[in-house]
């Protein structure tokens, strides 16, 4: 490394430093949901495959759950795969499976996972998974269902709008069976049908690459969430983009009287 590389890299790291103090002085999120997108984007910038462009996705995944643990955010829900992914062409759809498969096995086997106590869960129609992606989560989300110190979600065959669906149908069968009354049915009873029901609603809703829209996400659960856009792809953000984040979550919930 160069005299110029070095002097950058101790200014970035000391930038860093005093961004995290900063951060760790007030309240944090609770609840992180991210969109993590650009994966495909990205791989074709630099010249490489897509399928490794999602693989540098996965391991920056792995990064920002750490993160999000050291800064103090107790629950991570972020968007991997939704329904409509499921039309992407057969090679990156098969070589999606089975990282997706690899990635829960991993997940339940990771010393840090167990160290920390986080817990995994899948949220999703999981049916139209492939079995071994379904066995894989399965895996995880035995290997980790005692622990509650944090609370990581792969949202997977996912899609806000069926979830919805889903939740209603579920509430109309119910009250035609005599299990709920009609005059019943509130926001707390709704939320209860949702796939979320054991987790607060997100703080802070992220998405990266540039796109400024949620894409189906957690339509109901984001009603008061505040909505963040990044425009850098998923495998390039930063430790340092992501506090910046925080940090401006706290500059608007001081605004608002938060």
């Amino acid at each position: 490394m160069g005299v110029i590389d070095t002097f950058s890299h101790n200014i970035y790291v000391t930038y860093e430093k005093k961004l995290l103090k900063d951060i760790l002085s007030k309240p944090v999120p609770k609840h992180i949901g991210i969109v993590m997108d650009g994966n495909r984007r990205f791989a074709q910038d630099i010249g490489i495959s897509p399928i490794k462009g999602h693989a540098m996705g996965k391991d920056k995944l792995r990064e920002v759950l750490y993160w999000c643990r050291d800064v103090g955010v107790k629950y991570l829900t972020v968007y991997a795969f939704s329904t409509e992914n499921l039309r992407r062409p057969s090679e990156e759809l098969n070589a999606l499976m089975n990282m997706f498969a690899q990635s829960f096995y991993e997940l339940g086997d990771d010393k840090e996972v167990h160290q920390y106590k986080i817990r995994a869960k899948a949220i999703g129609q999981l049916e139209l998974l492939p079995n071994e992606v379904r066995n894989a989560i399965k895996y995880a989300e035995e290997k980790t269902k005692i622990y509650t110190d944090f609370f990581f979600n792969v949202a997977i065959a996912y899609g806000g709008r069926e979830e919805i669906l889903q939740a209603i149908r579920k509430i109309a069968s119910h009250a035609k069976d005599g299990k709920v009354e009609i005059k019943n049915i509130d926001e707390k009873l709704f939320s209860s049908y949702l796939y979320t029901a054991d987790l607060p609603d997100p703080d802070l809703i992220l998405r990266t690459s540039g796109e400024e829209r949620v894409s189906n996400f957690l339509l109901w659960q984001l009603a008061y969430s505040e909505l963040f856009f990044s425009d850098i792809y998923w495998p390039a953000f930063r430790k340092i983009d992501f506090l910046r984040v925080i940090r401006d979550y706290q500059r608007r919930s001081r605004r608002y009287g938060t």
